[in-house]
């Protein structure tokens, strides 16, 4: 199998936590950065710009992606103006609709023809591919994040969506695809092995790093050791 170095696609850490994203920018694995609203609540930001402007004194020279929070188009506008001027590596996270499922691709358009770098986030069919792929068509460098994971968990496979969803980007060379919301290490691999160009994964992933291409029967046997001595250490008696 192959080793995490021979990948050809890119890893970007996904996370809000600045001291796991320091830890991983010190990781040559790591391309670049992908971090969302609902990742930066539960790490407990208040302040976004703050944390924002903190983090990018961490990641000066690698992409990273924040997105916008407002519902309504042109306050969305705005707001990608504004993160896009806090640096060239910066790319602005766009949803592909608003929650009243009002599509964002007339938004994406603007913005990404007038230089913007966008991420085109919370994707889940082909059509919307599409229609994405139309609106960043001579645009800025962009982004088009797929979320691979939350269609698996609705018992669809994924793979066949995203090998064709690298087809349709194709004719687009400043465009690349992101597998998004990965579950498992494997995932990685699957994204690979499709040209996939970019798959976020959490920390807590990243870490099972160390174990591609571990011997199984060794790994058998440290799990063998684990039930054994956490038995111990509960003080388990029949």
């Amino acid at each position: 199998m192959k080793t995490a170095s021979s990948l050809r696609t890119k890893i970007f850490a996904d996370g809000a936590d600045r001291d796991g994203i320091v830890e991983m920018y010190s990781n040559p694995l790591i391309s670049g950065f992908t971090t969302n609203p609902t990742l930066m609540r539960l790490a407990g930001i208040s302040d976004y710009r703050a944390f924002a402007l903190d983090v990018l004194k961490a990641v000066p020279d690698r992409p990273i992606s924040f997105e916008v929070f407002s519902d309504e188009f042109p306050e969305m506008e705005r707001q990608a103006m504004e993160i896009a001027s806090w640096g060239d590596n910066v790319y602005v996270k766009i949803p592909v609709s608003n929650t009243r499922s009002e599509t964002s691709y007339e938004l994406v358009r603007k913005l990404s023809s007038n230089g913007v770098k966008v991420n085109v986030t919370a994707l889940m069919t082909l059509g919307q591919v599409r229609q994405v792929s139309e609106a960043i068509e001579g645009g800025a460098p962009s982004c088009v994040s797929v979320f691979a994971g939350r269609v698996a968990d609705t018992g669809r496979d994924p793979i066949p969506m995203m090998a064709a969803a690298v087809e349709l980007l194709r004719p687009n060379p400043k465009a690349e695809l992101i597998w998004a919301s990965p579950r498992e290490l494997l995932n990685i691999f699957q994204a690979d092995a499709i040209g996939c160009h970019i798959i976020t994964v959490t920390n807590a992933v990243l870490k099972k790093l160390s174990l591609v291409g571990k011997d199984l029967q060794q790994y058998s046997l440290e799990t063998v050791q684990m039930f054994h001595a956490d038995a111990q250490a509960a003080g388990f008696d029949l």
